[in-house]
């Protein structure tokens, strides 16, 4: 994969084994439009398929100091008919799902606003952190409209049916405290390079553990939230009874019983 690509409204680098993706129009304070979602998942898709992909995981994060994404390019949606609206929604639906499904955590790093497709960005990695100015929402029922990019969907698995819906249907932004306290964020930073470092930090914990488990485990939470506890628990125990055969899980048990730091491969 060629990280170095000249994309227009992105950027990502590899630092240290850390990913670090950033949406990049700050004079638009970050909006989503279909330039950004096209690049999104071009870049996303070849990290997916990428047999060589051996970093700790990816920081997602907004370019400047007021905004992770302010939401979508209202300007250029205002323009669309039914069937733009349908192909937008598709693809930032398609990019989402990506971020969920990446092989290696994802961490939202939030200072700003994260409004409607910037909220639905922010959700759709494995976990957020925030500055204590970020702002959340999912404004779109100011304008006429819903969300759009998973929102209807994530919001409520993460802060309850009820929160959810009283978001979205009043329209009304949350302020870092009450994001914390609904469960929609882990953790609050002062600074958005307080923020950055405690992810670096965190993602170097993660690393330490075997890969492949970690994203087993990723796979089997985000497939296994939409079952039964039943159907959840079959998943789970085909997955442990699957893990058995992995280089990575016969290395860490010889490990712990020699005494001794594992070093795992990733499979």
């Amino acid at each position: 994969m060629n990280i170095s690509k000249n994309y227009q409204t992105i950027k990502f680098e590899i630092k240290d084994s850390v990913g670090y993706l950033t949406i990049n129009r700050p004079a638009k304070l970050n909006a989503l439009n279909v330039e950004v979602l096209n690049e999104l998942k071009e870049l996303l898709t070849d990290l997916k398929n990428d047999e060589n992909f051996h970093f700790k995981g990816i920081l997602l994060t907004g370019e400047g100091e007021k905004a992770f994404i302010a939401g979508a390019d209202i300007a250029e949606m205002s323009e669309m008919t039914p069937s733009d609206a349908y192909t937008l929604g598709h693809l930032g639906q398609q990019v989402s799902v990506l971020l969920e499904t990446l092989q290696v955590p994802v961490i939202a790093c939030v200072n700003g606003f994260a409004l409607g497709g910037g909220c639905e960005m922010a959700m759709s990695c494995d976990f957020i952190y925030a500055t204590d100015n970020a702002v959340f929402g999912q404004p779109e029922v100011k304008l006429g409209l819903i969300p759009g990019f998973g929102g209807t969907q994530r919001l409520a698995k993460l802060v309850g049916r009820n929160n959810a819906k009283e978001m979205i249907f009043t329209g009304r932004n949350v302020k870092a405290d009450e994001a914390l306290k609904m469960g929609l964020i882990v953790r609050t930073f002062a600074t958005k390079a307080s923020m950055m470092d405690e992810a670096v930090n965190t993602l170097k914990a993660i690393s330490v553990n075997s890969p492949f488990a970690v994203s087993i485990a990723k796979k089997v939470m985000n497939e296994g939230i939409d079952l039964t506890i039943n159907e959840g628990l079959q998943l789970e125990k085909r997955q442990f009874s699957g893990i058995f055969s992995s280089e990575d899980m016969q290395e860490g048990t010889r490990a712990f019983v020699e005494k001794r730091t594992p070093s795992f491969k990733g499979k």
